[in-house]
C-alpha cells in the first residue's frame, strides 16, 4: 500500500470508527498531506526512520514551533500504529522518532472583574433590542457560565436546554455526551433571546425560502435530540438550521467563526491580547471556578476532558495569579 491510500485509510478510520471531530480530522489530513508532499507517494513499508526525522528537520529549519513538532509526530505515530494493527506493515518507524518537549503555555485567561464589565456592556447593548445584540449577550453568558467548547454551543438544538434544570446537553469531542449546569443570568439572557430574537432571525431563513421551510418546521420533532445524526444530509439545512439555539444574522445556525469574532471583538481588550478566541471563556470559567473552590473532577466533567491531566493546567493558572497576587501585595515579597 502507497503513503497516499494508508493516509486515507487512516483518516477514514479517526472519522468513523474513532469517531474525531470533523476539525480534529482536519488536522491531521493537513499534517499527513505535509508528509506525502514530502516523501512522495512512496510504499508506506519503504518509508523509515530517516525518512521521518528528514521530515522533521526540514520543518525545524522553517521555523515550526514545537508544539506544532510535537503534534505531527504524533500524528505519524498514530498513522503507523494503524498501519501495523491493520496488518499493512511489519514494524514501526516512528517508535525511534523524537518528539521535542512542549513549553508549558498557560492559557489567556479573563479576571472575573473584567467579564462583569464586558457581560454588563452586553446586556446593556441587548436592553435596544436589536436580535444579534440580544443574541450575543445569551451567547457570552452561555460560553462563560457552562464553559462549553465553541462547536458544542454553535451545535446546541433547542431539545438540548432544560430551563427547568438549568442545564445543556452538550455534544463533546469524540460525540461523548455530557450535561452542564449554566446560571441564573445566563438564564435570563437566553430567554429573553429566545423569546425576544430568535423568531425574528428564524423569520429571515423562512423569508429566504419559504416553500421547504415552513414544510420542515411542521415536521419537527417535539422530544429528544431530533435525530442530530442526520443534520448534514442533503436539503437538510434549514431543518437543522430550525432546531439550532443559536442563528445567525440571516436566520442560519451559528457557525464557530462568527463567535470567534464576537469574543475577539469583546472580550481582547480586557485581556490585553488580539489572539483571542471563544476558548478564552472557557478557559475563564475554569479558572475561576477553581479560584472559587471547586473540586478538580467536578471541574473535569463540566469540561469535557477525557483526562485529568488536561484539566490540571489551570491549577497552574490559579498559582500563577496567586503568586502575582502575593508579589503585588506582601511587603516581603
Amino acid at each position: 500500500m502507497n503513503l497516499t491510500e494508508a493516509v486515507e485509510g487512516y483518516l477514514v478510520n479517526l472519522a468513523d470508527v474513532r469517531r474525531l471531530s470533523a476539525a480534529t480530522v482536519r488536522a491531521y489530513r493537513s499534517d499527513l498531506a505535509d508528509l506525502v508532499s514530502a516523501l512522495g507517494d512512496r510504499p508506506l513499508a519503504d518509508v523509515d526512520v530517516e525518512h521521518l526525522r528528514e521530515w522533521q528537520w526540514q520543518a525545524a529549519k522553517s521555523g515550526q514551533s514545537k508544539a506544532t513538532a510535537a503534534r505531527r509526530a504524533s500524528t505519524v505515530r498514530g498513522l503507523f500504529a494503524w498501519a501495523v494493527e491493520e496488518e499493512i506493515v511489519g514494524t514501526d518507524p516512528s517508535r525511534r522518532l523524537v518528539s521535542p518537549k512542549r513549553g508549558r503555555t498557560l492559557p489567556a485567561v479573563a479576571t472575573a472583574d473584567a467579564l462583569e464589565q464586558v457581560l454588563a456592556t452586553a446586556a446593556e447593548h441587548a436592553t435596544s433590542g436589536d436580535p444579534v445584540a440580544l443574541r450575543d449577550h445569551a451567547l457570552l453568558e452561555i460560553l462563560y457560565g457552562s464553559g462549553a467548547r465553541v462547536s458544542e454551543v454553535c451545535g446546541l438544538d433547542l431539545d438540548d436546554v432544560d430551563h427547568e434544570r438549568r442545564t445543556l446537553l452538550l455534544r463533546g469531542k469524540g460525540d461523548k455526551d455530557r450535561v452542564v449546569p449554566f446560571g441564573l443570568p445566563a438564564a435570563r439572557a437566553l430567554e429573553a433571546y429566545l423569546v425576544r430574537a430568535r423568531p425574528v432571525l428564524r423569520a429571515r431563513a423562512l423569508e429566504a425560502s419559504p416553500s421547504t421551510a415552513q414544510v420542515r418546521d411542521e415536521s419537527l420533532p417535539t422530544h429528544g435530540r431530533g435525530g442530530r445524526g442526520t443534520r448534514r444530509t442533503a436539503n437538510a439545512e434549514d431543518g437543522a438550521s430550525a432546531r439550532a439555539v443559536f442563528l445567525g444574522a440571516r436566520g442560519a445556525r451559528l457557525g464557530p467563526r462568527a463567535v470567534h469574532a464576537l469574543v475577539t471583538r469583546t472580550v481582547a481588550p480586557h485581556i490585553g491580547t488580539e489572539v483571542l478566541g471563544p476558548h478564552a471563556l472557557r478557559h475563564s470559567a475554569a479558572t475561576h471556578l477553581l479560584d472559587g473552590g471547586a473540586d478538580l473532577r467536578a471541574v473535569q466533567e463540566i469540561l469535557g476532558h477525557a483526562s485529568l491531566g488536561t484539566t490540571q493546567i489551570y491549577t497552574h493558572v490559579s498559582a500563577e495569579r496567586l503568586r502575582e497576587a502575593y508579589r503585588l501585595a506582601h511587603p516581603r515579597a
